[in-house]
């Protein structure tokens, strides 16, 4: 009778406890808020999978200035732990072309473009911290045309470095592509990118973009610099986090024969961590 009394009370005391136990113990993580996801968006190696679907449509070169260009970028971008510090980004950029007018009055042309890929090796920023990452750049001849792609296989280095502070991000991803193998008949790969980038994202998930995607040719001497503004827009449709964009560009230069006006509408599909 004593041990079953010793039982109903040790029942008693922790059936008390249990309440103060649950108290102390932490919450669940919340789910990353509209306007959390949105300024990730804006850190081209957030640890986050995205999959962007770049339109862009640029007018004003070729044949008379009145050619122009549909090229569509598939962009995933998937992060890897390497570490509890160190993480790799892969972002790879595969685009698919149209175009008209560039070549001859009438003459159209479409396919696969050349892809690239990136792959940033970064470490887990501070709070507050110098975001960065850098590493190797490839870029693969998967051009189905010899007027969308150049048959060059190449390579470099590319880095990016930013900075997030309250709701604004400020930063500059660049690279330099050699080729290294491929047509000899083709003009070879000795390229330049630059791209700095500034965005603001509100508590309602908008976020304004402005930055150039300047590119100079080493082999011709040529630069091609064109400044672009957006606003995106993050929702969810169902459970799905979904950001969709629109944007203008003017090219402040570009070669002979290149275009002047360009259009963007993006739609990045996004899979956070659960």
């Amino acid at each position: 009778m004593r041990r079953q009394l010793s039982y109903l009370g040790m029942a008693a005391l922790l059936a008390h406890a249990a309440p103060a136990f649950a108290q102390d113990a932490p919450p669940p993580a919340a789910p990353d808020s509209a306007a959390d996801l949105a300024k990730k968006l804006s850190n081209p190696i957030a640890s986050l999978i995205s999959v962007p679907i770049q339109m862009n449509l640029d007018w004003g070169g070729g044949f008379d200035d009145g050619g122009f260009k549909l090229t569509t970028n598939v962009q995933p971008v998937v992060p890897i732990s390497l570490s509890p510090n160190l993480n790799l980004i892969v972002r790879t950029i595969v685009p698919i072309v149209y175009q008209s007018g560039l070549t001859g009055p009438g003459d159209q042309q479409s396919g696969l473009g050349d892809t690239v890929q990136s792959f940033f090796f970064s470490p887990n920023p501070k709070p507050g911290g110098i975001i960065w990452g850098a590493g190797p750049v490839f870029l693969y001849p998967t051009g189905t045309s010899r007027y969308t792609g150049g048959d060059k296989w190449g390579a470099g280095p590319t880095i990016v470095v930013l900075k997030q502070s309250g709701q604004s991000t400020i930063g500059l991803l660049a690279n330099h592509i050699w080729s290294v193998a491929g047509d000899k008949a083709r003009p070879d790969v000795n390229a330049t990118f630059v791209q700095p980038f500034f965005s603001y994202t509100t508590k309602r998930a908008t976020t304004y973009s402005l930055n150039t995607e300047s590119t100079y040719n080493w082999e011709a001497g040529k630069w091609t610099v064109p400044v672009n503004v957006s606003v995106s827009q993050l929702v969810r449709v169902g459970k799905q986090p979904m950001s969709f964009g629109i944007g203008g560009r003017y090219y402040l230069s570009s070669p002979t024969g290149g275009p002047q006006w360009g259009l963007r509408v993006i739609t990045t599909f996004l899979f956070p961590k659960s």
